[in-house]
């Protein structure tokens, strides 16, 4: 059992309820979706709203479980509007498809006031967490991994050869080793241990609440705004979330 996408923190769905129960609320959602999109709503927008009507927290879709809310916690977001997207494949437009939904770039088109009016409170604060948690924590990464390279470099050393190890005992004092054993061992129920992906992110999320736990509030908050900067970098802009009061959002997960 895992907590709901609802506003009610006592809502629970059962993550393995059948489809036959869940049935109804997918075509509801998807029905609601395409009349909002034939009606002349923009495609975006009627997205983020259908995410916000959807409760379970994942799914069996084709065979492959998609866990959508990680941790209890962080709005895995894009893998939702992927699958959401395609049930009205065909009122999205495919050259916006390929530059917007792929990429996930069409939501920093909204402000953030707007973006949590139309993904509603709650999803919006789990939209946070997994902004900060697992998309900026792998931006923190690459910049340290980066880093790690260049130091490399000028002491006349290959760039290629593996840093991982020394790219996390850097940021949160242990191998990539150690700290995914320790992940396995204190693994929940909803970490989908079976699934490369799903378990990435949810470990990487994991080392997010375990960065905010050992670290100092100035450190902390110096490598995040560092992997926001590479971010920026990468993506040309900065997200419209990245504008959110940082300090006020990590003083937040430090308890």
């Amino acid at each position: 059992m895992t907590y709901s996408f609802t506003g009610d923190p006592a809502a629970v769905v059962d993550a393995d309820a059948s489809s036959t129960d869940a049935q109804p609320q997918l075509e509801r959602v998807i029905r609601l979706l395409k009349q909002s999109i034939n009606r002349g709503r923009p495609w975006q927008e009627a997205l983020l709203e259908a995410m916000e009507r959807w409760t379970l927290p994942s799914e069996m879709s084709n065979g492959v479980r998609q866990q959508y809310l990680i941790r209890g916690e962080a709005f895995d977001w894009l893998l939702l509007a992927r699958r959401l997207a395609a049930e009205v494949d065909d009122l999205i437009p495919a050259a916006e498809r390929r530059s917007k939904l792929q990429t996930g770039h069409f939501i920093f088109e909204f402000a953030p006031e707007e973006v949590r009016r139309l993904l509603g409170v709650t999803k919006y604060r789990a939209y946070l967490n997994y902004w900060y948690g697992v998309t900026v924590e792998q931006g923190l990464q690459l910049a340290i991994r980066s880093e790690v390279r260049k130091e490399r470099v000028s002491l006349g050393y290959s760039a290629k050869a593996r840093v991982s190890d020394t790219v996390f005992s850097r940021i949160y004092g242990h191998m990539r080793s150690e700290l995914l054993t320790e992940f396995r061992e204190e693994a929940i129920d909803d970490d989908s241990l079976d699934s490369p992906d799903a378990e990435l992110k949810a470990f990487t999320y994991w080392l997010f609440k375990l960065r905010l736990k050992q670290s100092d509030p100035s450190r902390v908050a110096s490598d995040t705004r560092k992997a926001l900067e590479w971010l920026s970098v990468k993506l040309g802009t900065l997200p419209s979330v990245a504008a959110e009061d940082l300090s006020a959002y990590l003083a937040s997960h430090r308890a």
